[in-house]
């Protein structure tokens, strides 16, 4: 990140002064000029005006044009922990993962760049020394906490340009506003954020969603997706937008967690008996989050259009893994919990019968009675 200095926040100042000044008198401008065809001219005489004199701010401010030779340095650009973090290749590999974000999806670049970055993590998977396997699990981790970051603040946009665009209608003054509104706030970025802007420029949701879900794959490879499956369950704000997200993103989230449910299911399951109680107990409110987080969506999402998100033998195998995971919550209170939120979001949804957990349901009514009985 830049320093800022006087010199580089007056531009900045004086920008975000002028531009909240003309939006005021902007707003006040349109109700006469629908009324005067020569008001309506002179308004789009200061909106040009207006533009044109944001695009000259950078000129004013050289120090914005200037971007540095290295990268910046960032707890997100190398990673923060583990030996691994400290060497040559851990960088190289963080670096490319990065770009791999930054750079769009239909640039020519762009495999040539994941395509360096899987030979990487590949070959030091085949050196087979600890090392090496520590310097994947380090550089993984820390790229799938950063893209997930990134992920949901690209759906939290897609939300608020999509309510921001409602009000309106298909024409008339709220319209006008609501486009004025993005142009404004595209030009900011370009003045203000330079850096930002280029990072963003490959950014988009579904693409995001698509690179963690490779990422996931590369943990799993290397043994160590624990961590994912953590910050998956943990992303309920994520979850919650995903719920009225566009099909096609709803399409690569659902991708996500199904690989990730069945991550979940085999945590803990190898040497369960060795590990203390707190780390058991944390496995198992993982397993919780993850199921309270992400059934929403897997009840409301569409199965795709032209193709289906997930074969109808995906589907089955994880309904199998729904079922395995719920029944492995001890306490029934947990398990009401997770079935009573499956029940609600399944029959609320019209255009969707999966996942199927009717079974499993049943057989919970079933242990519960005998429980009371019991008592």
């Amino acid at each position: 990140m830049m320093e800022s200095s006087p010199t580089t926040i007056a531009p900045l100042l004086l920008r975000n002064l002028i531009a909240s000044i003309f939006i005021y008198a902007d707003k006040s401008l349109l109700n006469l000029a629908e009324k005067y065809k020569l008001l309506e001219l002179l308004r789009c005489l200061l909106i040009t005006s207006f533009l044109f004199f944001l695009r000259l701010l950078p000129s004013l401010n050289p120090l914005h044009e200037n971007y540095p030779l290295k990268p910046p340095k960032s707890d997100n650009f190398v990673p923060a922990c583990g030996s691994g973090g400290e060497s040559g290749i851990a960088r190289a590999l963080s670096q490319l993962l990065s770009i791999m974000n930054d750079i769009p999806v239909n640039s020519r670049k762009y495999e040539v760049v994941r395509s360096l970055a899987e030979k990487l993590i590949d070959d030091n998977l085949r050196e087979g020394f600890e090392a090496l396997r520590e310097v994947n699990r380090t550089v993984l981790s820390g790229a799938f906490e950063r893209t997930l970051s990134q992920l949901e603040a690209a759906v939290l946009d897609q939300e608020r340009d999509g309510s921001s665009g409602g009000g309106g209608g298909s024409s008339g003054p709220g319209l006008r506003e609501y486009r004025l509104g993005r142009v404004l706030r595209a030009i900011g970025e370009v003045v203000g954020r330079p850096r930002d802007r280029v990072s963003r420029s490959g950014s988009s949701a579904e693409k995001l969603a698509a690179e963690l879900l490779w990422l996931a794959q590369k943990l799993a490879a290397c043994g160590c997706t624990e961590e994912a499956v953590y910050r998956w369950a943990s992303a309920n704000n994520l979850a919650w937008l995903a719920v009225s997200a566009d099909p096609r993103l709803q399409g690569s989230l659902v991708k996500v967690s199904a690989f990730l449910f069945k991550q979940a299911k085999d945590i803990g399951r190898d040497g369960y008996q060795e590990i203390d109680e707190s780390k058991k107990e944390q496995q198992k409110q993982t397993k919780m989050k993850m199921l309270m987080s992400w059934l929403p969506l897997l009840c409301r999402a569409s199965n795709g259009t032209d193709a289906p998100i997930l074969s109808s033998g995906e589907r089955a195998e994880l309904e199998r893994v729904l079922e395995e995971t719920i029944e492995m919550l001890e306490e029934e209170e947990e398990q009401e919990k997770v079935l009573s939120l499956w029940l609600h979001h399944f029959t609320y949804c019209p255009s969707s019968d999966w996942p199927n957990l009717h079974a499993c349901y049943s057989r919970w009514c079933n242990a519960s009675r005998k429980l009371l009985l019991l008592q």
